[in-house]
């Protein structure tokens, strides 16, 4: 299509719209659709469609009951520690399945994370609670060695985490629409709840912008839950 019709491109954005496309994936739409008439077509037109706003969602949070619950139902030891490293420690599923021995320093009781989202490493910290259990792999790993390698030798896929997560969901009769990532989710807000600053929570994170961490702030308002209902 060489000439330009605003109203038909328009129309294609709202029926991908009715069909359930994110905003993420009609935005990457309109704006390959730019670029054809603006580099291809080289049209002086202008394509006068704004970008579809992303949906500001809150995060899904597990409190720390239901973080309890879910490494207590979890009978796998291996299974165990890795919701609990990345409950622990904020980590996203790749980081978890990533993270190498030589990553760990039980000494100091943090995780080097390495070439994580925007290709930054951070320094995050490991729960007590766990340092001898990931005291056991590390001595008993190389250096090179993943901490969670799959039974068949090499890296545990992030599928297989997620996997790991969903059953422990379930044995644990939590209906929350939880992902593997909540389990980050959750970290962020219950250090925010236990008054650390969100600049040291944005570092652990490895949030660029402290705005993406302030979002934090949303679920765990303090001031909000002393509010009484008038009903």
């Amino acid at each position: 299509m060489k000439q330009l019709d605003i109203d038909n491109i328009r129309n294609f954005l709202l029926t991908c719209s009715d069909k359930g496309l994110s905003a993420k994936t009609r935005n990457l739409y309109l704006n390959s659709i730019k670029f054809y008439y603006y580099n291809v077509v080289k049209t002086s037109s202008k394509i006068d469609i704004k970008s579809a706003k992303h949906n500001k969602s809150l995060p899904v949070i597990l409190n720390r009951k239901e973080i309890k619950r879910l490494t207590e139902v979890t009978n796998n030891n291996k299974h165990r520690l890795i919701l609990s490293v990345a409950y622990g420690a904020g980590l996203r599923v790749s980081e978890v399945v990533n993270l190498k021995v030589k990553d760990v320093d039980i000494n100091n009781l943090t995780l080097h994370i390495k070439k994580a989202k925007g290709k930054k490493d951070r320094i995050t910290i490991i729960p007590e609670k766990i340092k001898n259990d990931l005291k056991m792999i590390i001595n008993s790993g190389k250096p090179n060695e993943y901490v969670f390698p799959s039974e068949r030798g090499g890296k545990l896929t992030t599928r297989t985490a997620q996997k790991i997560f969903t059953n422990a969901m379930r044995n644990a009769e939590i209906k929350k629409e939880a992902t593997f990532h909540s389990l980050r989710h959750s970290f962020a807000t219950h250090l925010l709840e236990n008054g650390v600053d969100i600049r040291y929570v944005q570092e652990l994170l490895g949030h660029q912008n402290i705005r993406t961490t302030q979002r934090y702030t949303q679920v765990t308002n303090p001031k909000l839950r002393n509010i009484k209902s008038p009903l």
